[in-house]
């Protein structure tokens, strides 16, 4: 039974990576706007229903694969080992996503992840739903960082000063990235570069928050 439902839910994920795929192709061709569901669905041989099931909206095709990710620095904060600071916490995490090419922070080697971004930038309602997605995960980390601190404005700064740092180095990823240098040049100082951001904004933030 157990090895059954192992082989359901791996068909599962694999259902839904494909639906991903085509639909991003597809609206990458032809504009977010200018594709239904309906035609995903068809391009992906499976019913309407079954894309829905599996993504909840049509703006979920190109964001549910994405979304935990705007939670990225909440996690980290709340994860934290002990005597760590946030901005310890929040630096960690992003030099081993450095470290591991992860595409969340825009240096996979595959142009997949710069399609879905410049897909996302050049179509007005996904831009908003990224805007929105990552004000929530900024809002996450202040609210966390307001209950353990018991002071909610210095929350609220230290949250956002966090993730515009790691917001700038991502987007310095793709930028550098477009432009025509390769994953690998950019990875390359990718970790010295985020050393220093996030060392702009440690003097400010040093001892704040530490893990009892």
């Amino acid at each position: 039974m157990a090895e059954a439902m192992g082989l359901r839910e791996r068909k599962k994920i694999q259902t839904a990576k494909r639906i991903y795929r085509i639909a991003v192709a597809l609206f990458v061709e032809r504009g977010f706007d200018n594709v239904s569901v309906q035609e995903v669905a068809d391009a992906a041989e499976v019913s309407k229903m079954t894309v829905f099931n599996y993504f909840g909206s049509k703006e979920d095709l190109v964001f549910r694969p994405m979304e935990e990710h705007f939670g990225d620095a909440a996690r980290a904060v709340r994860e934290r080992r002990s005597g760590e600071s946030a901005v310890d916490a929040v630096r960690r995490q992003f030099l081993e996503m450095v470290e591991t090419r992860d595409p969340a922070v825009g240096l996979h080697a595959e142009p997949f992840a710069g399609q879905v971004r410049r897909l996302v930038m050049e179509t007005p309602v996904l831009m908003e739903r990224a805007v929105l997605g990552a004000q929530k995960g900024t809002r996450d980390l202040a609210a966390l960082l307001a209950e353990e601190t018991g002071d909610p404005m210095l929350a609220v700064i230290a949250a956002a000063t966090l993730s515009a740092a790691r917001n700038a180095l991502i987007e310095e990823h793709h930028d550098r990235i477009a432009a025509g240098e390769s994953p690998d040049a950019v990875a390359g100082d990718a970790a010295e570069r985020a050393r220093h951001a996030f060392a702009l904004i440690e003097d400010g933030l040093s001892g704040y928050a530490v893990k009892a």
